[in-house]
């Protein structure tokens, strides 16, 4: 079995750098927030830097803990879809068995492994779909011949427009299937 002849596409999931970022962020501040409340009701210094002690409990303080606690479990959520790597897994292409391997973690629970296999004779083109604007997408489909249009790049922020067809076109080269959307 030769490997020029297998493929395989690494997904990356929650683990970017910009998860790790926004959940640290929203965990320290969200932390902060939940002591000044907590101070503003026990009337004591739990943080050292400011005088929280001094705001009145209602409105300023249980607004503070209110926020707190949201901003709290927001970055749990987030803390837990980076250790369960969310979104990430791979793409294999089998040229020897002919095989299509698209494999996604999930959630916890019973369908927390998403594994879809298809046969390489199934497949029509591999698709390119590019919108710029205020929200761009710039997605590699796995286009079936009953229609279906199966995914393969990542979610969150866009590749470039060259990383995306170069993808693209090894991506059709190597399956011997044309290519749509790129001109």
């Amino acid at each position: 079995m030769s490997n020029t002849n297998i493929r395989i596409d690494k997904i990356l999931g929650s683990r970017r750098l910009s998860n790790y970022w926004w959940a640290t962020t929203i965990s320290i501040g969200g932390l902060g927030f939940f002591l000044v409340g907590l101070s503003s009701y026990f009337k004591i210094e739990l943080l050292p830097f400011a005088k929280p002690y001094e705001l009145l409990f209602i409105p300023q303080g249980i607004i503070m803990t209110f926020y707190g606690t949201i901003a709290i479990l927001v970055s749990i959520f987030l803390w837990l879809t980076i250790i369960w790597n969310v979104g990430g897994g791979y793409n294999e292409f089998n040229n020897d068995k002919g095989i299509i391997t698209i494999f996604r973690l999930g959630f916890p629970g019973r369908n927390r492994i998403l594994k879809l296999n298809y046969h390489i004779g199934d497949i029509q083109s591999i698709k390119v779909n590019i919108q710029e604007g205020l929200n761009p997408k710039r997605e590699i489909y796995l286009k079936i011949k009953d229609k279906r249009e199966i995914p393969l790049t990542r979610v969150g922020q866009p590749l470039l427009l060259s990383e995306i067809e170069e993808q693209a076109t090894s991506l059709a080269q190597f399956l011997g299937v044309v290519l749509e959307g790129i001109e």
